[in-house]
């Protein structure tokens, strides 16, 4: 495949200087060259700008990435650098306190900078063997049967024998690979910012009660030490080319709630819209796509960042057994197969969550009836488990409910389940102590603990922590060790 930017050049050496090339070094594509790291994949990742943004957004890291930090060790170092708050209100900002019976140890969700967040796992995978490169922009690439070339802006080419595109909404990569990327444009603006106010908490709470009641728009919530998170509609913010101002804001709120809570100092200020967006392919040949580059939507739920790490703990895994040549042959097609339907669903409750928020009769109506079955356990915990990713079943075939799902962090005789996961590798937990991994030692790990806390004799889980197989048979277990892990 050759893209219209691409210039061939016939005496280009051929050779792969690189097993897997990242464009784009946010939390989707820093997670992933670390990922492909644990396996001795020689990555390069390229990052077009030269410095971190300017502002310090605040990003929400939910219950299953913060399970797989944990997996990977990672946790501990990311927990200092964020705030704590109750796993509560994520559903079209309806508040409704934390369901009973998430069963997660990280059943919270962490606010954390996001360039802090960004940092932290590019020091992560630098630190694993991974090179980066800023101010490099991908301009152009072209595909064989051994591998891409990659061009970049300034004439250097590069060759490898993978290209991933984690380079965000716009992507380079999904553009000059041809891929659709359907969807709806954007038909609401809304400004998101952070900053201090100039009211008592109790006048800001009476307020907005008042006014969010409608379902607009609209909200101020604390974030600690005086500092509130502001939404407001776009609706007179004409100029979508420009980042807002405080001005701006202030203007909205005034026009909303008849004061501007006297808002100042703000951290942050951004713009956006519901453009809701998936592309059509995550793979054409030797090339990918993850994070922003494959799927957008509205901020609502605050899925973003968590999908795109999510997409990069899937494929990680897969596309380092490509390169080290032992994997099954449709493994790497299971990444579109497993992620493509779960950014789907992604997209449509971020789209039924928009919609509760428009002040209409209708919306608001079902804002309403939602609010009040929510009250109810199972509903606002099926809620909750879809926003933050615990409730996702891939389809493995027939088998118990366990069968594809992620395998909470259970204790075992050798301690917490997620610290046996660090190496990214996979991991058969058997109560029965009479099976054995055998020829897959290389890549799957074997403990036998009768005490480990499970319902079933054994499980083999994939390195991305879901359950692969769940049973006592030595021979169907070789089976499934060939499906996942070759022969």
């Amino acid at each position: 495949m050759r893209s219209s930017h691409f210039t061939a050049d016939p005496s280009a050496n051929t050779t792969a200087e690189h097993d897997v090339i990242i464009a784009g070094c946010g939390p989707t594509g820093a997670m992933l060259a670390a990922e492909l790291r644990l396996h001795d994949v020689r990555v390069l990742v390229l990052e077009k700008e030269t410095e971190p943004v300017p502002f310090v957004r605040i990003l929400g890291l939910h219950i299953r990435s913060l399970e797989l930090m944990d997996m990977r060790g990672l946790l501990e170092r990311i927990l200092p650098h964020g705030r704590r708050r109750p796993a509560a209100g994520f559903f079209a900002a309806i508040t409704k306190p934390a369901p009973a019976g998430l069963d997660s140890a990280h059943a919270y969700l962490l606010g954390i900078p996001q360039r802090v967040l960004v940092r932290l796992l590019e020091e992560h995978a630098i630190e694993r063997g991974a090179r980066v490169r800023h101010g490099c922009a991908v301009a152009g690439f072209e595909q064989d049967d051994e591998g891409v070339t990659v061009e970049l802006a300034d004439g250097e080419r590069l060759r490898s024998r993978y290209l991933v595109g984690c380079d965000g909404a716009r992507s380079t990569v999904r553009k000059l690979l041809g891929v659709g990327f359907p969807g709806e444009p954007s038909r609401n603006e809304t400004l998101m910012g952070e900053m201090e106010v100039g009211v008592p908490p109790e006048e800001i709470a009476a307020r907005t009660a008042e006014v969010g009641g409608t379902g607009s728009r609209f909200w101020l919530r604390p974030f600690g030490e005086g500092v509130y998170s502001v939404v407001v509609p776009a609706a007179e913010v004409s100029d979508r080319a420009e980042p807002p101002t405080l001005e701006d804001f202030q203007r909205q709120l005034r026009a909303i709630a008849g004061t501007d809570f006297g808002v100042h100092s703000p951290r942050w200020l951004s713009r956006f819209g519901d453009a809701t967006r998936l592309a059509e392919r995550y793979r054409v040949g030797r090339v990918l796509l993850a994070g922003d580059a494959a799927h957008i939507h509205p901020p609502i739920g605050g899925q973003g960042v968590n999908l795109g790490v999510q997409d990069a703990f899937n494929l990680g895994w897969k596309l380092a057994a490509q390169v080290r040549g032992w994997a099954p042959e449709t493994l790497l097609d299971t990444y579109q197969a497993e992620r493509h339907p779960v950014a789907a669903d992604v997209l449509d409750n971020t789209r039924a969550q928009t919609e509760l928020t428009s002040p209409e009769p209708g919306p608001q109506a079902v804002r309403r009836l939602l609010t009040e079955l929510m009250d109810f356990n199972e509903v606002n915990r099926h809620l909750t488990e879809k926003i933050t990713a615990i409730g996702i079943r891939y389809d493995f075939g027939e088998g118990p409910d366990l069968l594809g799902r992620r395998l909470p962090g259970i204790e075992t005789g050798q301690g917490g389940l997620y610290g046996l996961l660090h190496r990214g590798r996979g991991l058969l937990l058997d109560r029965t102590g009479r099976l054995t991994a055998g020829g897959w030692a290389d890549r799957v790990d074997y403990i036998a603990d009768p005490a480990a806390a499970l319902d079933v004799p054994c499980v083999l889980l994939r390195p991305d922590g879901h359950v692969a197989w769940i049973g006592d048979d030595q021979r169907d277990l070789d089976a499934h060790l060939s499906r996942w892990f070759g022969d």
